[in-house]
């Protein structure tokens, strides 16, 4: 069990710190809050769907082709995700857009999104979104890999994806109080991150990539 959470703490922190849903979401809530549960709910929703859909895939994958094939699975991933993040680092380094980022007109649009609207926009971000599908395929496969049993699987994966999306249930529990105090911190915290948005994708991408990749050439035996 240590070893399962010391491979899924830094998917957790790594999945939860990346900006672009907690920018989406603060922007949904100066207008409705509504939609902003819409959006962290199509999130919620299409990242549980992946775990069910995937897990079943990795599950075969590890019947037929024995107990280590979920280590170069998970090895595999990690070094891919290493590798997304140094390029999104160096992208941003460089001045060039996040690809992963949600579509600017979804940015424009946000503050008059409907729910429905901001629901399928949530689902349809994590689809698209590479970085974050790598990260739940990452810890779908450490899940896979722990001896824990289906019904505790289950139950991790559950609660990686409701600490992958801390940020956004904090930010809605905030935007759901009434006092001008959560409205000041909201409208702080948009404004603290549209100005570091760059400079905290950078670090981020560095200091994240370089984890995976070390921890996934240790999975994959190379060091």
């Amino acid at each position: 069990m240590l070893d399962l959470w010391g491979n899924l703490v830094p998917l957790i922190l790594g999945s939860a710190v990346l900006p672009a849903q907690t920018i989406v979401t603060l922007l949904l809530l100066r207008s409705s809050t509504r939609s902003a549960y819409a959006w962290v709910a199509g999130m919620t929703t299409v990242r549980l769907l992946q775990g069910v859909l995937f897990g079943i895939v990795l599950t075969a994958s590890e019947e037929h082709a024995g107990p280590k094939s979920p280590q170069v699975v998970l090895g595999t991933l990690l070094l891919v995700l290493a590798l997304l993040l140094y390029v999104m680092a160096l992208r941003t380094a460089t001045g060039a857009e996040d690809e992963d980022a949600p579509p600017p007109q979804w940015v424009v649009k946000a503050g008059s999104m409907k729910p429905l609207a901001a629901f399928a926009a949530g689902a349809g971000f994590m689809i698209l979104s590479v970085k974050y599908m790598v990260f739940t395929l990452g810890a779908i496969s450490a899940i896979a890999d722990a001896p824990i049993g289906a019904a505790l699987s289950v139950l991790v994966f559950v609660l990686f994806v409701t600490l992958a999306q801390t940020l956004p249930f904090c930010l809605l529990a905030l935007g759901s109080s009434s006092s001008s105090r959560s409205a000041a911190t909201l409208q702080g915290i948009g404004a603290w991150l549209q100005r570091n948005n760059r400079r905290i994708t950078i670090i981020f991408g560095l200091i994240f990539g370089t984890w995976f990749l070390l921890k996934a050439l240790t999975l994959l035996d190379v060091v």
